[in-house]
């Protein structure tokens, strides 16, 4: 029987944009032990609620404040196959970095990125950190991406309904990303560039914070993220 992920009144599902971690030509942190059901029902396990004050988290479950009001990152430990996305740059590993433009929609502007293509699988990761945003941002994107779409082709017109958007759920997951530690990595500059460009770039819409930028700069010249 398929446990429903609403909690306490709090309910969250998978975004349409967070489904590329269950593709098979993803390149990031990829899921093939659980289905998107299977991945809902033990998160949902390990969360018991999403933090609230009235009903804590499960032991082993922490709750950070993301980088904008809308976002919360929840860290659990890994109860997947996931492997880790990203590792320090060491000299035994740097000859693997690769580097090209990359973006992950079509909607998106291609932006500069670096990774390591290993000759075998990364080690499987400890935790995993689920980014979820609020049904009221998700919103916005989505009217942003529909708006997008309408003058790209204006003879086709789409319906959509806000209220089964989904499922009415409190909050949605938009990336899952496999971590060797218990602790947010700081967002990548150039993702943090994509989101100062606003909505309609395939952004949130979040100004740069100068300092969050300069401590991800600090952070992403000794690390890189893994392709799978």
């Amino acid at each position: 029987m398929q446990m429903d992920p609403a909690i306490k009144g709090i309910k969250i599902e998978v975004t349409d944009f967070a489904l590329r971690h269950w593709e098979k030509d993803f390149t990031g942190t990829r899921i093939t032990s659980h289905n998107v059901d299977e991945f809902l029902d033990d998160l949902i396990c390990e969360l018991h609620s999403i933090g609230v004050d009235s009903c804590p988290p499960a032991d082993g479950v922490t709750i950070l404040d993301g980088y904008a009001n809308f976002c919360k990152l929840v860290i659990v430990p890994n109860f997947t196959n996931a492997r880790t996305g990203t590792l320090p740059i060491t000299l035994e590993n740097y000859h693997y970095l690769r580097t090209g433009y990359h973006s992950r929609r079509k909607e998106e502007l291609p932006v500069l990125a670096r990774w390591f293509d290993l000759p075998l699988p990364a080690p499987e990761a400890k935790y995993l950190v689920v980014v979820v945003y609020s049904r009221e941002q998700l919103l916005k994107e989505k009217y942003a991406e529909l708006k997008k779409i309408e003058e790209r082709e204006p003879s086709v017109s789409y319906m959509f309904d806000e209220d089964s958007y989904l499922d009415g759920a409190d909050w949605g997951i938009v990336a899952i990303l496999g971590q060797m530690e218990d602790e947010e990595e700081p967002m990548k500059p150039a993702t943090m560039i994509r989101n100062a460009l606003g909505i309609e770039e395939g952004g949130s819409g979040v100004a740069i914070d100068r300092e969050k930028y300069m401590e991800a700069v600090e952070f992403w010249k000794t690390h890189a993220t893994v392709k799978s």
